[in-house]
């Protein structure tokens, strides 16, 4: 009887605790961080602009820029962990790294399974042409010939906000599209900020820039579950960033225009 006693109460103050003991343990990264003076911070280095390998052989690009700005507001090391897309969750769920930045974007099934902060950067699909080529609305691509990837998102935009007039040009893939634009068959390109981006470095003849915004779908930074207190801490630094202006530099060095309003 006592045997029995002894063990109903070692049962009663295990289920007292463990309700306790179960934030404590998921809430450990940001207390891990600050022990060790070290983040680990997962980012891409097949993804430019946001994120490549430069001639140095070190990843650069406006996510690795994140990553240190993170890291160097924290006050600790920065351990860059290259990921890829089908990557990025796992290494977040298994501890290899605290946070990802890796143009991740927020969707229902991703709020399953880790958490996000506040945007930190605008992904998007724009028109681009030579900085000779004035373009200040849509109303200017009349007369104009775009070249654009047949069934892409961007070919879906530029069908909604192309007046009258305007000669878009389909292509059956990127390259193609592309090399349409590069080749002068076109006069604008309507693309995604990561092929624009590596169309500008390669082929700076053509001295293209950002024209006109088609659509915009922001970047996230991935958080484990249950790290609430790392998710507010870098939360923080994301609004001080963009109240100093901090993002919009970041996102001009990158991306060539201002990330402008971005959502929480």
């Amino acid at each position: 009887m006592k045997f029995n006693k002894r063990i109903w109460i070692v049962a009663a103050v295990t289920a007292l605790i463990l309700p306790f003991a179960a934030p404590i343990h998921a809430q450990s990264a940001l207390d891990n961080i600050q022990k060790t003076k070290l983040i680990k911070i997962a980012i891409p280095t097949d993804f430019p602009p946001y994120g490549f390998v430069g001639t140095d052989l070190q990843p650069q690009g406006l996510d690795i820029d994140m990553a240190n700005y993170i890291g160097a507001k924290m006050g600790v090391k920065v351990e860059l962990v290259v990921v890829i897309s089908a990557n990025r969750i796992p290494y977040l769920q298994t501890k290899k790294a605290d946070l990802v930045i890796s143009t991740l974007g927020k969707n229902a099934e991703r709020e399953k399974v880790i958490d996000f902060t506040v945007a930190y950067s605008p992904f998007f699909q724009a028109i681009y042409g030579p900085k000779s080529l004035s373009l200040k609305s849509f109303e200017d691509l009349k007369g104009k010939t775009v070249a654009v990837t047949r069934g892409a998102m961007e070919d879906q935009e530029v069908g909604k906000v192309a007046p009258a007039g305007t000669d878009i040009k389909r292509f059956e893939d990127n390259n193609a599209t592309v090399s349409a634009f590069v080749s002068g068959q076109t006069q604008l390109l309507a693309t995604g900020a990561s092929v624009a981006s590596t169309v500008i470095q390669k082929n700076p003849q053509i001295n293209a820039e950002y024209k006109l915004l088609l659509k915009d779908s922001p970047n996230f930074i991935g958080v484990a579950k249950g790290e609430d207190a790392l998710r507010t801490r870098v939360n923080a630094i994301i609004a001080e960033a963009k109240k100093s202006g901090d993002i919009d530099k970041m996102a001009q060095k990158w991306l060539g225009r201002p990330a402008g309003q971005l959502p929480d």
